[in-house]
């Protein structure tokens, strides 16, 4: 069988032999040679272009001509001489001690053996009192009568730093603290919150521990126990959400904000 050229015009003109060469099809048939070799050409063109457009891009960029710097290492180097300077430290200045006024000492009437009482804290007589025209204190002080003068009572009273005692948390009182959001609140950020210890689900524990902690008078729950134990994962599970949760609406008594104590269960039941 002889070879069959399928783009010659030959055979296109066999094809349409006795047909209504007019119609689009036969002129599709005819030029689809010139378009095959067109496309092929095209594309081995864009090939071309985008296989040398690189080395074009690289041979029209000039180099970068390489700069060689000498590094000198710190151990070449001369150590330098060490400078001495001399340090001024500032004078502080002290201010002087204020002036005092000039007092005489109120002992207190106590009832002591003659040998125990120093004679600093002897008792002063009514007249030494009546006749002095120095002001009474609590040391006895030749000082200054002027105006200006400190009494030494009012000097010890500026250095010594107040104590602070911590008030003991109530067991009742006029308003109890609460959970912002009620008791039902309370509730929801602890089944929220809570986290069964994967020991006691192991171990089929459940129950309930009771814990006692301190709702200070600024609201912070502060030294959280336990009341009755469980289980030693469960207790601690249960003192580290108590110990999480925010501030309280703190209690009041007698119209002031006061620490008191507050007793919750923590129920952990196995669904």
């Amino acid at each position: 069988m002889a070879k069959i050229d399928l783009i010659s015009l030959e055979w296109c003109d066999l094809i349409f032999k006795d047909k209504n060469k007019a119609y689009g099809a036969y002129k599709m048939r005819r030029d689809f040679g010139r378009r095959q070799l067109a496309a092929i050409i095209i594309v081995i063109v864009v090939a071309a272009v985008g296989f040398s457009l690189p080395r074009l891009i690289k041979m029209a960029i000039p180099e970068k001509e390489e700069v060689m710097t000498e590094v000198t290492q710190l151990s070449q180097l001369d150590e330098p001489e060490p400078k001495q300077e001399e340090i001024v430290k500032p004078v502080e200045q002290i201010a002087p001690p204020p002036q005092l006024k000039s007092t005489i000492k109120f002992t207190a009437p106590v009832i002591k053996k003659d040998e125990e009482v120093a004679d600093e804290d002897e008792l002063k007589s009514q007249d030494e009192l009546t006749e002095s025209k120095v002001q009474i204190s609590i040391k006895d002080v030749e000082g200054s009568d002027d105006l200006d003068a400190v009494d030494i009572a009012d000097l010890e009273a500026l250095t010594q730093a107040p104590v602070e005692e911590k008030e003991e948390p109530y067991t009742m009182v006029e308003q109890m603290p609460q959970y912002p959001g009620g008791v039902q609140e309370l509730m929801k950020y602890i089944s929220k919150n809570l986290r069964y210890p994967a020991i006691a689900q192991e171990n089929g524990i459940q129950g309930r521990v009771i814990l006692r902690f301190v709702v200070s008078a600024s609201g912070k729950v502060e030294d959280v126990q336990v009341l009755r134990s469980l289980d030693p994962y469960c207790d601690k599970e249960a003192v580290r959400v108590v110990e999480s949760m925010p501030q309280w609406i703190p209690g009041k008594q007698n119209g002031r904000n006061v620490p008191v104590y507050y007793t919750l269960p923590v129920v952990f039941r196995l669904q």
